[in-house]
């Protein structure tokens, strides 16, 4: 996450429900972290997929 600097905003799924949700729409369903959402870009994982 180093790579996005201060432009990467960081949640905390486990403690925040409404957030687990957010990310598992971006991820279609893939419980894998991190999601990382560029606009219509979304990276799921260590090394992407």
């Amino acid at each position: 996450m180093s790579d996005f600097g201060d432009r990467a905003v960081y949640f905390n799924v486990k403690a925040d429900s409404a957030k687990m949700d957010e990310m598992l729409k971006f991820s279609k369903g893939v419980r894998k972290v991190p999601v990382i959402v560029e606009g219509q870009n979304v990276t799921i994982g260590y090394g992407g997929s």
